[in-house]
């Protein structure tokens, strides 16, 4: 991590603090376990990096909020470069036509299912047929009963970073474009939809609603949620 670097620059001295060995305990975490976790995750939870001490020992080094936070930047980045630097294949026209089409199916199917309570699988059906829409594993906005909402994604724009196949392989896959959709949205926790979201490069995942009433945390969950919806 870049706490790995900064901890053997001067400048940087004054951000970090050794903790003692009788301090240790199963609170601390290594750094980069504790970035890999969702906000809620990391609640109680001290990062921390290995460093060889002057007698050849190891010691836990605390870093400060702010290195923590430029690591944690220094890895979007290059998750950002990564998804940039990816080969593609350019479309012919068809396939353009074809994408597009799909999209605004999926966008308007999304905007009547809010409109159309349970019948929003039907609403979204037809919109697909009505713009001619190849059978593609896409992914379309479905409501069912209770008010659940399943989550759905702008497939069209999916930049294929891993960030959503990593978290959670039972709710997300990728196509044979290589885009991912929605593989089945009761795969798993909804948390994983919200953190998947949340780390998503293009910003194309909406998490919908919570298919289990009970999950623990949910409504935390749900109100970070809302910015992707």
């Amino acid at each position: 991590t870049f706490a790995d670097f900064a901890v053997t620059e001067g400048r940087f001295r004054k951000q970090f603090r050794k903790a003692p060995r009788d301090t240790w305990n199963d609170a601390m975490t290594p750094l980069a376990e504790y970035l890999e976790l969702s906000e809620e995750d990391r609640e109680g939870l001290f990062p921390y990096i290995w460093m060889v001490g002057k007698k050849n020992e190891l010691v836990r080094v605390i870093p400060a909020e702010p290195i923590v936070k430029a690591a944690e930047d220094r890895i979007q980045f290059w998750t950002m470069l990564r998804a940039i630097a990816l080969p593609a294949e350019v479309p012919d026209r068809e396939s353009i036509a074809t994408s597009v089409k799909a999209e605004m199916a999926q966008n308007l199917a999304a905007q009547l299912l809010q409109l159309a309570g349970g019948n929003g699988e039907n609403a979204a059906a037809a919109i697909i047929d009505t713009a001619a829409a190849p059978p593609l594993p896409e992914s379309t906005p479905s409501a069912g009963t209770n008010g659940f909402t399943a989550a759905y994604i702008d497939t069209a724009e999916c930049t294929a970073c891993d960030e959503c196949t990593q978290i959670n392989p039972k709710i997300f896959a990728y196509n044979e474009q290589q885009k991912a959709y929605i593989k089945d949205p009761k795969g798993g926790p909804f948390k994983d939809i919200v953190r998947a979201a949340e780390k998503c490069t293009a910003q194309v995942i909406h998490p919908g609603t919570p298919s289990d009433p009970n999950e623990k945390g949910l409504e935390k969950m749900v109100k970070r949620a809302e910015k992707y919806n």
